[in-house]
């Protein structure tokens, strides 16, 4: 496969002629050569979109809904395309690539039905004659920067919401996933979006520091959202404010799954096991952590191990409907099996499961993990999750606030109001009650507290993220001033 920059609509290679490839991270066998975008690039980007904001901020809401609706049909009539380049690309299933496409068309469609709900209100005013009021507008050209991992979804929402908001965006592609994310550009080319609304940039991984830097100082790019890992948010954040630009952030998580003592453990299980493993655990809300209440937790334990044994392991671009499939990244193994190694000598057990063998990893549980060890905080992103146990539901919850991050959480229990009582004590953006922590819909604002970022994608409050919000009266020419 190959990829080209995708600037004013037209394909175009870097303007020095670079590329880069992405490799499978099992063979090392070619897998995408992907255009290597300059600084020079970056900011014909930028220039191209500071153009095209003049008129498709003045594009009525009809035409700009109609244009996301025509997406959404596109992106389901692609389907089997991103089904075959993502396990090419980022080793997903037909299930994950599926979930991925499915969460897409909805994404669309929500996001143009916010077209006619970017609304101010009217405000009470003492001042006789006048009438006060707020509207929104959008803010300028959007650098948006999207991950690997669910890489049609989540760049999707980089993209729909503040094109939907009137906004023009420079798209910075991953360059673990370029094809799958030009794909999806080319899907909202397609369906009508006017030259230089939407540009595509790839960048070698080398060059990607100086020509994010540049996009970020750009005088025409006005926010940046991002989503990716909590190092790379920090320097970005650090960046944008130094310009006074507001970003969008969502980061890393450490998402605890909590069994209490009167919980359905079968229920709380399959749910564990889907959070877990669920595109090996390369997902940002992936349940890391099993809090499990002592009185359960041999269960539990039994029960899980049980489940993760039967999970079907292999290459979906050979088998489809396998469950684990090799990790992004080659040298994810080697960081994985420290935290194992780790783990074990200070006292944990090895539940089911072992150690990876470069980016082949089984499914795997650790038991007994305790604080003092790396991985009881340490986000894994691989096919792995760790028990701890805890002394009862107060102790649960102190555990499960007991890090650096607060993305999704999960709590299961059948007395309702005390589960409620546990998700309200809990540091994180979002909590389901009986329910896994992996869960997106496009009409819940989703992100994360602490170090998982701040601001929310999704919903009506994604609104507030891509437009500005002025303050308008209409008074009397004539009132009276003081002198």
């Amino acid at each position: 496969m190959e990829t080209s920059l995708l600037i004013d609509n037209t394909p175009r290679a870097a303007a020095e002629g670079k590329t880069f490839a992405r490799r499978h991270p099992t063979d090392d066998r070619l897998i995408t050569t992907v255009a290597a975008a300059s600084i020079a690039d970056a900011r014909v980007a930028a220039e191209s979109a500071g153009r095209a904001y003049a008129t498709w901020s003045q594009t009525g809401p009809t035409e700009r809904r109609r244009v996301l609706l025509r997406a959404a049909d596109l992106v389901e009539e692609k389907v089997d395309e991103f089904v075959t380049t993502m396990a090419l690309e980022v080793g997903a299933s037909e299930l994950w690539s599926r979930f991925n496409v499915g969460l897409t068309a909805s994404l669309f469609r929500e996001a143009a039905s916010l077209a006619t709900q970017i609304q101010g209100e009217t405000i009470p005013t003492d001042k006789p004659g006048t009438l006060s009021m707020t509207i929104r507008q959008p803010v300028g050209v959007i650098l948006s920067i999207a991950p690997w991992n669910g890489p049609v979804v989540l760049a999707a929402r980089a993209l729909a919401y503040p094109l939907v908001c009137g906004n023009t965006v420079v798209f910075r592609a991953s360059e673990t996933s370029p094809r799958t994310h030009a794909l999806l550009v080319e899907i909202l080319h397609a369906a009508g979006l006017p030259a230089g609304a939407l540009n595509l940039l790839t960048t070698a991984p080398a060059d990607a520091p100086a020509v994010i830097d540049e996009l970020i100082a750009h005088p025409a790019v006005r926010r940046i959202n991002f989503t990716g890992s909590t190092r790379v948010g920090r320097i970005i954040a650090q960046k944008a404010a130094s310009h006074l630009k507001r970003c969008l952030l969502e980061l890393g998580g450490k998402s605890p799954l909590i069994i209490l003592k009167d919980a359905n453990i079968d229920d709380a299980v399959r749910a564990a096991v889907f959070g877990s493993f669920l595109y090996q655990g390369q997902i940002c809300m992936s349940t890391e952590r099993l809090i499990v209440d002592a009185s359960v937790a041999d269960q539990v334990a039994s029960k899980i191990a049980d489940q993760v044994r039967t999970l079907p392991a292999g290459d979906p671009t050979e088998n489809p409907s396998c469950v684990i499939g090799p990790m992004a990244f080659r040298e994810s193994g080697a960081r994985i099996n420290a935290l194992i190694e780790d783990a074990l000598g200070k006292g944990a057990t090895l539940l089911v499961g072992g150690r990876a063998e470069g980016a082949t990893m089984p499914a795997t549980v650790l038991d007994h993990v305790t604080s003092e060890m790396a991985i009881y905080d340490a986000e894994t992103f691989g096919p792995i999750t760790v028990m701890i146990r805890a002394g009862d539901t107060a102790d649960a919850v102190r555990i499960a606030n007991d890090t650096a991050y607060g993305l999704a959480a999960s709590v299961f229990s059948r007395d309702l109001s005390g589960a409620i009582a546990v998700a309200m004590q809990l540091q994180s953006g979002s909590c389901h009650i009986n329910g896994a922590t992996v869960q997106n819909e496009a009409q819940a604002p989703f992100g994360g507290v602490k170090d998982s970022g701040y601001g929310r994608f999704d919903g009506r409050a994604v609104i507030d993220e891509f437009t500005e919000l002025k303050w308008l009266t209409i008074e009397p020419s004539n009132q009276p001033y003081p002198f």
